[in-house]
């Protein structure tokens, strides 16, 4: 089977568990070019990884062997970019977010769709052992009618990451811990027990930090059959404690906390299990984590660009998660409940 020739855009914080999953399907993926604009960027990740790098951006768009690329730039940079490959005609993986805003993010969907090329996000958390047995209870029924979701997301992040030019900001990053952070937490309860259809937040920047968007936010949810649930998402928990989800039915109730999925139900039945890889990153190091996530949600792109099937997290799914943080920062900002935009 021939390797899907992939070109890297960007080689910031973000790139390390991206280089260690290229390097583990190497019987799939060769990496013709990683670009940085920053020399040091460019040599410490030829010297970590032993991948080829570039200076030139256009020459990776330019280049007809190249199938796809891996886009890991702020948020901000991915309309463009993303514009790009897909009228050179090559497939995308995109880091989280898919842009700053809900309307940006539409955009580049559509851009996506329109070129007929595929467009993985990367929200990893879908990949989770843990995550995949959850959504398995629900949709099998095992946990009855759902009653209610809940989401909390306690991590911690000291000043100076929020010191690095750009982060936190609405021009770069478009949010804070809700776009950064808790979108992982919120794209898998969506995965597992759908978009509320109504939302209402408070979303504030704590004492703890000097940045310009949110750090700490607290909200309620209804679903569309009445049930309801809670948000609470911070990165001023100091040391940072693992993010959890509880799923509440008419038959049971589960509890993914961390690494650890629990169920219990009224028949007297237990479900458990646990996966190590899911462990880390809601502290200091960011980075603090398992890269075997990450290659599953590569392995799952090369899958579908072998077969023609969309990515397990397409642009359509990410926009999902899209709608609802843009629900919950209207509702802070206006101080009423506000709808869950529908998919156009």
């Amino acid at each position: 089977m021939s390797r899907l020739r992939f070109g890297v855009i960007g080689l910031g914080m973000a790139s390390a568990p991206h280089a260690q999953s290229l390097l583990d399907l190497a019987d799939r993926v060769e990496v013709v070019a990683a670009y940085s604009p920053t020399r040091a960027r460019r040599e410490a990740f030829a010297n970590s990884y032993g991948l080829p790098t570039c200076d030139d951006l256009a020459a990776i768009f330019g280049d007809i062997s190249i199938d796809a690329v891996l886009v890991l730039t702020p948020p901000n940079t991915h309309f463009a970019l993303v514009q790009r490959a897909a009228a050179a005609g090559k497939h995308i993986l995109l880091e989280k977010p898919l842009e700053t805003s809900l309307e940006r993010a539409g955009a580049l969907v559509a851009a996506a769709d329109a070129a007929g090329v595929k467009l993985g996000v990367v929200l990893q958390h879908r990949f989770r052992p843990t995550g995949t047995a959850l959504a398995e209870l629900v949709r099998g029924g095992r946990l009855g009618a759902l009653v209610s979701a809940s989401v909390r997301l306690n991590n911690w992040r000291p000043q100076d990451y929020y010191d690095q030019p750009g982060r936190g900001t609405r021009e770069r990053d478009g949010g804070g811990v809700l776009l950064t952070q808790a979108i992982h937490t919120l794209d898998l309860m969506i995965s597992v027990a759908g978009t509320p259809g109504e939302v209402t937040a408070y979303a504030v920047t704590s004492p703890v930090h000097r940045m310009e968007t949110e750090d700490l936010v607290a909200g309620a949810m209804r679903f569309g059959n009445g049930a309801i649930g809670s948000l609470t998402a911070t990165t001023s928990a100091y040391p940072g404690y693992p993010d959890a989800i509880d799923i509440i039915g008419t038959k049971g109730m589960a509890r993914l906390e961390g690494t650890k999925l629990s169920a219990a139900l009224h028949d007297g039945s237990e479900f458990h299990l646990e996966d190590e890889g899911a462990g880390g990153g809601t502290g200091a190091d960011p980075m603090a984590f398992s890269h075997q996530h990450h290659r599953s949600v590569l392995a799952d792109f090369l899958d579908a660009v072998a077969t023609g099937s969309q990515p397990r997290v397409s642009g359509h799914e990410a926009l999902k998660v899209h709608r609802l943080i843009d629900a919950l920062l209207r509702s802070a900002d206006t101080g009423t409940p506000e709808q869950v935009a529908a998919l156009a």
